[in-house]
């Protein structure tokens, strides 16, 4: 990595509330659930995956809140595959970041020349204005190729799994691609605000026009504990609440969406036990309820091994996770890159930040898209397994793809 000019992370609490959505904009970057998280605006240096750690290092601290995510923090949204061809391997350290964690304490962070000036935090905690942007009147929903050509992979990936052996491919992820043209510019803020109030208990993130309302936790980070909560298993929302329980009723006793989801289960618990003195998860999944679907989630919780491991080691190893991309990963990816037919880019791939100390979030890059002027690139995928059925795999796309098609064209 080539040296820039010096910089200082100046960091100081904050006394009233933050909107982080609100401070990030439509231009800023974003990692937050439930009004707790990070967001940033500015650049002060954008540096590759690889040499984030050395650039965090390389920036002297003024910190007294000594807590994760103060002091130079950097965000990313790293791409499915690695290295893939147009995607953005890269990760920015804002020049201002604004956090507030679980237990209410919020901060502000600014990152600079150390002779530079010092603003007064209130007017670095003001929020930007900016004039309304006119609602698209005209938009174009196109799928980049035939649901009947995506519900031909899917018989040919059940064919392919029933074929593999014991040791072979077990479960690959499918993902559709779609395309959504508006006759004006997508207000990406307005589409992040429309996503928070959908999905309230989701990793609500946006990085360079990537943005979407995730509801998996890849990894965490925070001092010396390290949680994660595998998703794998879906079904749509009811029409009612007997309608939900039946509906979760039945996931939970799916042999298909419990095989499924313990596979994934089972990935993240032996890849993060090495870095634990403990590592344990919940005996039963719970049916997490989002607007639109139920999905069936694991915490993993545990305490890591001095010295512990930074954020970004961890992510590296855990991603892709079966969730995303099937099992085993090798078998799975090549299946992928055989038979999807397009360039994921950052879809299913990971998003999220890191600070100084190694301490971060990533969030799994699912419900989410591409949003740049015009155009929108939104990407749905399914695990698909021996006994998947086409037509109900491309169902369960569909209600996935709703989470962000709505937020785009909602008036």
């Amino acid at each position: 990595m080539t040296p820039g000019p010096p910089l200082l992370a100046r960091t100081r609490r904050v006394d009233h509330d933050l909107d982080l959505l609100a401070l990030a904009g439509g231009e800023g970057v974003l990692l937050e659930r439930s009004r707790v998280g990070l967001a940033g605006r500015g650049v002060a240096r954008r540096v590759g995956r690889q040499e984030v750690a050395d650039a965090l290092a390389a920036i002297d601290v003024d910190n007294p809140l000594a807590l994760p995510g103060t002091g130079a923090v950097a965000f990313g949204a790293l791409p499915f595959a690695h290295p893939e061809p147009d995607t953005h391997d890269e990760m920015v350290i804002p020049e201002v970041v604004w956090g507030r964690d679980a237990e209410g304490t919020r901060w502000v962070t600014t990152i600079g020349p150390p002779d530079g000036p010092r603003p007064e935090v209130a007017s670095l905690c003001e929020a930007p204005t900016a004039a309304p942007s006119p609602l698209p009147q005209h938009i174009n929903i196109t799928p980049v190729r035939p649901a009947e050509w995506w519900c031909d992979r899917v018989a040919q990936a059940t064919e392919a799994i029933r074929g593999a052996g014991p040791d072979g491919l077990a479960k690959v992820v499918l993902a559709r691609e779609i395309l959504v043209e508006a006759d004006v510019p997508f207000d990406r803020a307005v589409v992040l605000a429309r996503l928070r109030s959908a999905y309230p208990g989701c990793f609500l993130f946006h990085i360079d026009g990537f943005l979407g309302a995730s509801p998996e936790l890849l990894v965490g980070r925070a001092g010396d504990i390290v949680t994660a909560q595998p998703m794998a298993g879906t079904v749509r929302r009811g029409e009612s609440h007997d309608d939900d329980a039946r509906l979760a009723a039945g996931l939970l006793g799916s042999s298909t969406y419990r095989g499924e989801h313990q596979i994934t289960i089972d990935m993240v618990f032996d890849t993060l036990l090495p870095w634990c003195s403990y590592l344990d998860y919940e005996p039963e999944p719970t049916v997490v309820t989002m607007a639109n679907l139920q999905h069936l989630a694991t915490l993993v919780e545990g305490r890591l091994s001095h010295p512990a491991p930074s954020i970004l080691e961890l992510m590296a190893a855990l991603h892709p996770t079966p969730a995303v991309n099937g099992w085993p990963r090798a078998d799975a990816q090549a299946w992928i890159a055989a038979h999807e037919g397009f360039a994921r880019g950052r879809y299913g791939g990971t998003v999220g930040w890191v600070d100084g100390e190694g301490n971060g979030t990533f969030a799994v890059s699912i419900r989410c898209a591409d949003v740049h002027e015009t155009t929108a690139r939104v990407v749905a995928g399914n695990g698909i397994v021996a006994n998947s059925d086409p037509q109900t795999e491309l169902a369960e796309t569909e209600v996935k793809l709703q989470a962000m098609l709505g937020a785009l064209t909602q008036e």
